[in-house]
């Protein structure tokens, strides 16, 4: 696959164009679930739909079938090497690299504001005007490689030239990337990302581009997340040596591509209203992290709570000792604590059995990783992959679901385990807290549905597994709780009106009157 687009279907113009990195159509999870409800909750509107993945090999088949009204599907991939502009000495501009290094400089210090926020308007245009000329130039010209030079020798803590100019070219090439998408998409009378990140840059590139309005709806901080995955990579160079690196255990390069994010969630925040989050936590990181307060607001996600209803029919008597991790196999999702849990519940428990159920194809080393555990403990027989599977086929043969997660948002699995009958065990992250205890919700006195525990504590997971599966009357009581709170305060018609109105008002007035009650 030598190109960096890939189009599925093709129109001339649509309503909402959707910005989605690493989501729909092509990964299953919450995310994806949330953006099919959203697109068949509004069949009178059009939409195109703008995929940004890493490498093409790291997805498969489209997993969902799109409704009719989606009409323009693209797809692009920021790892995958595109053909770059041949080879040739070019004349580069000093003033465009003083630009660049004034710039920089502003990412440097956390800030996209006031005279920093010209210099990106002027790089912007720059880039929408000739995205293939600025590659370029970057690439090939003298000045580029002295600009390089001085930038390596005044902040360069790692000794290491030649991974600090690859390292450089890697972050760097994205932007030239959706640089180009920003310059060919079919025109649109409303962009929606759904992350911060490159979906958020390519939004904030058409917003510049057109002066159309901008949402962005962030399920995780998209930055913390990011964050999260830079700590746990190994590939990252690092050259320092054991004493040079003191009590700054991270390396140069992970903090260059935490800057890279960051700064790209901050010209997101300043051309996108509004900012929705998924709780009152996030909200304040938002506005921590330079969002307008003024643009912010809540809109918990929701579920049709009378589709689990079928499944809640079909539950047996006494839960089945069978829990339940329902999500991609990847790292975040730290699926080892999950499978350490499961050695303690069946040493007590020797009839139970841990259900892995999510799909596989994002990261095969980490796959493995969860497989060797699994017959390193002894649990061949006990814990199961099983892959994608529907989730009214599954939920009526599960006794607990548990999320070991280390980081989440509002989670639909937990929305969705509520209302099929089943009680929740979490670790302590996003709003999980407040679904499964009910605190900071106003009139929340149902109880616990569940348990919440801390992070990689898969001795607390197993604990309150088996308080609950040998407590029939505590199961119950958690069972009853998690049907009233979700019936209560996290069905889709209220999260589905105010996104209606959120829509009717950017389409119908712009960029300037889109505000939601």
């Amino acid at each position: 696959m030598s190109s960096f687009n890939i189009s599925h279907l093709r129109a001339e113009q649509a309503d909402i164009t959707l910005l989605l990195e690493g989501t729909y159509p092509y990964i299953r999870g919450g995310v994806s679930s949330w953006v099919h409800q959203l697109i068949q909750a509004f069949p009178e509107y059009t939409f195109a739909l703008v995929f940004i993945g890493g490498h093409p090999d790291q997805y498969g088949d489209i997993q969902y079938e799109l409704p009719q009204h989606v009409v323009h599907l693209e797809a692009h991939f920021v790892h995958l090497q595109s053909v770059p502009p041949p080879i040739r000495g070019i004349k580069g501009n000093p003033a465009f690299f003083q630009l660049i290094k004034e710039f920089h400089e502003a990412i440097r210090a956390r800030s996209v504001q006031g005279n920093h926020e010209a210099i990106f308007v002027t790089l912007m245009e720059a880039l929408l005007k000739d995205p293939t000329g600025i590659q370029a130039q970057f690439l090939f010209s003298e000045e580029a490689w002295d600009y390089l030079g001085e930038m390596f020798r005044t902040y360069c803590t790692d000794p290491s030239f030649i991974d600090y100019f690859w390292t450089v070219r890697e972050v760097h090439a994205p932007i030239w990337l959706l640089g180009q998408v920003a310059a060919q998409l079919i025109p649109s009378r409303l962009y929606h990302t759904v992350s911060t990140g490159y979906a958020g840059f390519l939004g904030t590139l058409l917003q510049h581009k057109t002066g159309k309005p901008l949402i962005l709806s962030e399920h995780g901080i998209y930055t913390k997340e990011r964050k999260i995955e830079l700590f746990q990579m190994n590939w990252l160079p690092d050259n320092r040596l054991e004493f040079e690196k003191g009590n700054q255990q991270v390396g140069y390069f992970q903090n260059l591509w935490i800057r890279f994010f960051e700064s790209f969630g901050k010209m997101c925040y300043r051309a996108a209203d509004p900012i929705v989050s998924l709780y009152e936590v996030n909200r304040q990181r938002q506005i921590f992290d330079g969002a307008d307060p003024k643009r912010t607001l809540v809109i918990p996600n929701g579920i049709p709570v009378q589709r689990f209803h079928a499944a809640r029919d079909k539950r047996a008597l006494h839960p089945p000792p069978v829990l339940g991790l329902i999500g991609r196999v990847v790292p975040i999702k730290d699926i080892k604590t999950f499978i350490r849990a499961m050695r303690t519940v069946a040493n007590k428990i020797p009839e139970a059995e841990g259900w892995i159920v999510g799909p596989e194809e994002e990261d095969a080393e980490y796959v493995e990783e969860c497989r060797n555990l699994v017959e390193s403990l002894g649990l061949g027989n006990i814990v199961k992959f099983l892959g994608f599977q529907k989730m009214e086929d599954v939920l009526p043969k599960i006794g607990l679901i548990v999320l070991s997660s280390i980081s989440e948002a509002l989670p639909l699995v937990v929305l969705e385990a509520f209302a099929a009958g089943i009680p929740v065990i979490t670790t302590d992250v996003g709003a999980c807290r407040q679904l499964v205890l009910g605190e900071g919700m106003r009139g929340d006195t149902y109880g616990a549905a569940g348990a919440v525990v801390g992070m990689a504590d898969a001795n607390g997971l197993a604990r309150e597994a088996l308080d609950l599966l040998l407590n029939d009357n505590k199961w119950f009581a958690a069972q009853q709780a998690g049907m009233k709170r979700v019936e209560t305060f996290y069905t889709d018609t209220e999260m589905l009106e105010r996104y209606r109105f959120i829509y009717t008002e950017a389409l119908n007035y712009g960029r300037d009157r889109v505000r939601a009650s």
